[in-house]
């Protein structure tokens, strides 16, 4: 279903009925301590709602401070945090989401993914330690602790096996996701399924703001290549996360709702994928 987003304010539903706001703040390499407290609070007073972070960020703490020092209400924003590799299975899940839900110092977390399908931890049975985290994920959703659960770089075959011995279906697949990657495989399969595809480094890695086209793109529009690349993911229906610590630059990256790209310059857009911006484990090979 397709949605028409005009604004910061602006959401998705999620398949189980939770709302998401369109664009996040990506904290990926935001170093814990005042930077990334200071970027939080700069991101949500700019207006951005979704803050997206993971236990292996290692900056939930800091995280957990902005939020509370940015004057706004908890309940309007929305929090999304991570399982990491060392963490799968049952008990351990059900530990990690705990120890998020201390460190960032809230009630409840918005969105829990599993980070990494299948780390080379338990690379021999991935499927199994999977299916007890999202058995442990369940409960905490259902105790309260989680609005909605989801996954991160799974592929086809991982979200078949989830989907085998889940009550809950995952709402997010947080994905590499740009035009560089567009990864069609995942996401074509992610809205069968009625799963939202989100965008971490939707700007890419450095060299698509150099990108030719990219460039002739954002100049006819009179836009910046960041703000090209960001309204490209919102026009294909992603949930853009750009990572900045700069408030210039998050108010560059949320100034991307006045203007609308051409179906022409999308599809040109959409011809960048190989452009030596891929991922740099596109095959879940080192985690």
């Amino acid at each position: 279903m397709t949605v028409d987003i005009h604004s910061m304010s602006d959401t998705y539903q999620l398949n189980n009925g939770v709302k998401i706001p369109a664009i996040g703040l990506g904290t990926w390499q935001t170093p814990d301590g005042d930077i990334a407290k200071s970027a939080v609070k700069d991101a949500i007073n700019l207006g951005y709602r979704l803050i997206d972070t993971a236990a292996a960020y290692d900056n939930e703490v800091s995280i957990g401070k902005g939020i509370r020092e940015s004057g706004v209400n908890r309940y309007d924003l929305f929090i999304t945090t991570k399982l990491w590799n060392d963490m799968h299975g049952y008990k351990k899940t059900n530990e990690a989401i705990d120890k998020s839900l201390e460190k960032l110092d809230v009630d409840y977390i918005d969105l829990y993914l599993i980070h990494w399908p299948n780390p080379v931890g338990i690379r021999d049975h991935w499927a199994e330690m999977n299916a007890g985290s999202w058995c442990a994920m369940e409960e905490a959703q259902i105790a309260g602790k989680i609005r909605a659960i989801g996954v991160s770089n799974f592929r086809r075959e991982h979200l078949d096996e989830i989907l085998k011995t889940s009550s809950v279906r995952p709402v997010v697949n947080q994905i590499y996701l740009n035009p560089s990657d567009m990864q069609e495989n995942v996401t074509s399969y992610n809205e069968e399924l009625g799963i939202l595809s989100e965008a971490y480094s939707p700007l890419g890695r450095g060299g698509l703001f150099n990108n030719e086209t990219v460039v002739e793109v954002a100049k006819h529009y009179d836009k910046t290549p960041a703000q090209i690349l960001l309204r490209w993911s919102l026009q294909h229906q992603f949930v853009p996360l750009p990572k900045s610590v700069h408030r210039d630059r998050m108010k560059e990256n949320a100034a991307i709702f006045d203007f609308a790209i051409s179906e022409e310059d999308m599809q040109a857009l959409d011809h960048l994928h190989g452009v030596a911006e891929m991922a740099t484990d596109p095959d879940n090979t080192n985690f």
